[in-house]
């Protein structure tokens, strides 16, 4: 069983709540923050942590629910990407660090998102791989094609069924996302870490994903009625999503990115370990700006 990456570092972090986040570190210098998504945890970052460790502190938190992180009984708000982002900017705080630079993949990126919107004297940079912003994402899923993402909808329904579903199958319901987003094959032992910890965390998980058809929601609406941007340089990896969902994701980015690098990447989803070189080099550049 692959836990703890021999490169890293590891502490118990505490944020809001006496909540605790299993945190990676590696590295020495300016700090970057690197979020994961799902079904992954902050091992999804081995190779990217390395191409900037060199020079960057490079820190990787297990999100709340996620990995080894506390997985607290949702309230409504405990999965919200407002909750999740001020556990970012805690964990930084509390590892010496004020401001950052920040990069999200899939759920990863929606924190970020949100951590960008909330926190703009915090973060410094922003870095989004392979998603839109939530209320995007809700208004291209249409018609046949957004079966692609009918986990999105299943785990947006009321608890209870979403939960005993998943928990009946779980390593085929998770193994299944590892495999069709994926452009080649994981290591056994990594493959073997995703589904062990995404096993043991099935309710947060949902919870997650709840928030992100509800709470999030209402936060995101709120900002765009606001007018509310982001106020940091912000690069965009993405697949060609538009090509089969039928939109323009470079346009849909701009309205919450003025200043916004988006690039359309030919690898899978999980890019930062099937093309980390691409990922690596499109950070530094971001940092450059």
């Amino acid at each position: 069983m692959l836990v703890n990456h021999t490169a890293f570092d590891y502490q118990r972090v505490q944020v809001s709540g006496g909540i605790e986040l299993n945190v990676a570190t590696t590295g020495g210098g300016s700090p970057v923050v690197l979020l994961h998504g799902f079904p992954q945890t902050h091992l999804m970052w081995r190779h990217v942590a390395a191409g900037l460790a060199s020079d960057h502190t490079v820190i990787m938190p297990d999100l709340r629910g996620y990995g080894d992180s506390d997985k607290p009984a949702d309230t409504g708000s405990t999965y919200a990407k407002r909750t999740m982002a001020a556990d970012v900017v805690e964990v930084a705080r509390r590892l010496g660090h004020d401001t950052f630079a920040l990069a999200g993949h899939d759920r990863g990126a929606l924190v970020a998102f949100r951590t960008g919107l909330d926190h703009p004297e915090h973060v410094t940079h922003l870095a989004s791989l392979d998603v839109l912003p939530t209320l995007d994402m809700w208004d291209v899923m249409r018609g046949t094609s957004a079966a692609v993402g009918f986990h999105l909808f299943l785990m947006a329904q009321p608890p209870g069924l979403a939960e005993q579903m998943i928990s009946a199958v779980p390593d085929a319901f998770f193994g299944h996302f590892l495999d069709i987003w994926s452009q080649k094959p994981f290591p056994g032992d990594v493959r073997a870490e995703y589904l062990r910890a995404s096993r043991e965390a099935v309710t947060s998980i949902v919870a997650d994903y709840r928030a992100s058809a509800t709470i999030d929601v209402e936060h995101d609406t709120a900002d765009r009625d606001a007018g509310t941007r982001l106020k940091m340089p912000v690069t965009v990896l993405q697949q060609d999503w538009g090509a089969a969902l039928g939109f323009d994701a470079r346009r849909l980015w701009e309205a919450w990115a003025p200043d916004l690098d988006h690039r359309t990447v030919s690898c899978g989803h999980f890019m930062a370990e099937e093309a980390p070189d691409v990922v690596t080099a499109a950070i530094r550049d971001l940092l450059k700006r």
